[in-house]
């Protein structure tokens, strides 16, 4: 069901000043009846709500495309706007040994070639997640060599074109918007690239991100790795993707760890494998069972919560490796979570702890930042200290001895960081390096930055790549 006035629309939300039916809540969809956010076409007073079961979200244009085109005209003065700008910038930054634009390495000049993200509205999730992913040079290099798919034909055949709501399902994929995305980042061609068609197909693929609410960048992960690599099982347009992964010995040679059926470079690079082992107190019945996993969520121990600075004096510095010895340390079970032992035929007291059975390429690790306390989602501003280089996970291993001296380290390539005291408020920002040097991506901006102000950031999501044999030794 769609309204022919979509240019004249507005959100009802509590705050709009009066309503001709009474209170917000008294408005309701007109297709699943839903009152959560709905929207009211400010001609003929058509109400959507944009909700997953009615599929009906606004997306603000005419059948004309009038929107479409105040956009592009906007984009062009944008780009003219920032290209005079930045060349004014690169000028005056030309004698700076940190910020600037043109920096010799190995005796020739190059230039800094970072793009940022818009901001859509309250997107900075998306568009951190997106700037860390897209510094991992294996999984960003191989989604940029995938051919190119075209979704449309005919007269719009090689265009850039809006998304409207009248376009099916069969007209979006993730991966190719993944890809258009990773492409524009580092071309250096402008200093503001808008995700406007990846987000359209968030929307579409990912209901819970429906909206400009603010979301959290560590679910959003999840989901967009989840569905990367459903999609990359299936393949598109008669190719299937995992051949070409399978071509790629560099990536499928060594791995092992399939989630949900077939490996993708998402398993081969993100995968992981984790022994749970549960020991029953009655009679030592002892239960292993392996997990795949994409990152690992790390608490935080209750006794650094108050530590919120790296340089308080009340106590010692939370470090990663307290957090990781949390997570792998013996564990005795609570009374909410009694073993079924099998032997004993009932429910028991238990212990239980974590092996990783298998590193990951790229090692995800997520610090348990928010938490429920009664009705509120509170936030865990502890400080946590972290290594950039040489991140040592043997100790954690099950076989530690079947792994070689340079196998298990790490060396940290991005950092996602929330600011702000909650997860449905504040912003995210995100930490890379990129050949040699560290950036800082605060959606549109890109700045560059020094290692001394990185490990003093407060991290929520942590990206280590595996070191080569060929780099140094430096341990945590």
């Amino acid at each position: 069901m769609e309204c022919p006035h979509l240019s004249s629309s507005v959100c009802i939300t509590p705050d709009s000043a009066k309503f001709p039916n009474g209170s917000p809540s008294s408005w309701c969809c007109s297709v699943c009846r839903s009152n959560k956010s709905p929207w009211v076409c400010l001609t003929c007073s058509s109400v959507h709500c944009g909700s997953y079961r009615c599929d009906d979200f606004v997306v603000n244009d005419t059948k004309l495309g009038l929107v479409q085109k105040v956009r592009e005209h906007l984009q062009n003065l944008e780009n003219s706007t920032f290209t005079a700008d930045r060349h004014r910038k690169r000028k005056l930054l030309e004698n700076s040994s940190l910020n600037t634009k043109l920096l010799k390495v190995n005796g020739s000049t190059t230039g800094i070639c970072a793009t940022g993200l818009r901001n859509l509205g309250n997107t900075c999730f998306m568009n951190a997640i997106l700037q860390s992913l897209s510094n991992i040079e294996q999984f960003c290099c191989y989604f940029k060599e995938l051919p190119a798919v075209e979704l449309r034909n005919g007269k719009t055949a090689g265009r850039r074109t809006y998304h409207t709501r009248s376009q099916g399902d069969n007209n979006v994929s993730l991966v190719e918007e993944f890809r258009k995305t990773l492409c524009a980042l580092w071309q250096g061609s402008q200093t503001a690239f808008s995700p406007e068609s990846l987000f359209y197909v968030v929307w579409k693929i990912m209901p819970n991100f429906r909206g400009y609410q603010q979301q959290d960048a560590h679910e959003f992960m999840r989901y967009l790795l989840d569905h990367l690599h459903l999609e990359l099982q299936g393949g598109f347009n008669g190719v299937s993707r995992s051949a070409i992964l399978q071509e790629n010995s560099a990536l499928s040679g060594s791995n092992k760890c399939c989630i949900n059926g077939a490996s993708t470079v998402v398993t081969a690079i993100f995968g992981g494998i984790l022994q749970n082992e549960v020991n029953c107190l009655i009679c030592g019945t002892e239960s292993r069972k392996f997990d795949p996993f994409l990152d690992l969520s790390l608490d935080i121990p209750s006794q650094f919560r108050n530590k919120r600075s790296k340089n308080q004096e009340n106590g010692p510095v939370c470090s990663l490796r307290d957090c990781l010895r949390s997570f792998t340390d013996l564990e005795e079970l609570d009374e909410t979570e009694l073993y079924m032992c099998h032997k004993c035929k009932k429910k028991q007291k238990s212990t239980k702890k974590f092996w990783i059975q298998k590193l990951p390429k790229v090692l995800c690790l997520h610090l348990k930042r928010f938490h429920w306390t009664a009705y509120l989602r509170n936030k865990v501003d502890t400080y946590v200290e972290f290594p950039l280089r040489g991140l040592d996970m043997k100790c954690y291993l099950l076989e530690p001895e079947n792994s070689g001296p340079e196998s298990c380290l790490y060396d940290l390539a991005a950092v996602v960081v929330h600011h702000g005291s909650g997860v449905g408020s504040g912003h995210y920002t995100a930490y890379a390096t990129h050949e040699g040097r560290w950036f800082h991506f605060n959606d549109s901006t890109v700045t560059l930055t020094d290692e001394d102000t990185v490990v003093k950031a407060k991290a929520y999501i942590l990206f280590y790549v595996e070191r080569q044999a060929k780099a140094g030794s430096d341990k945590l």
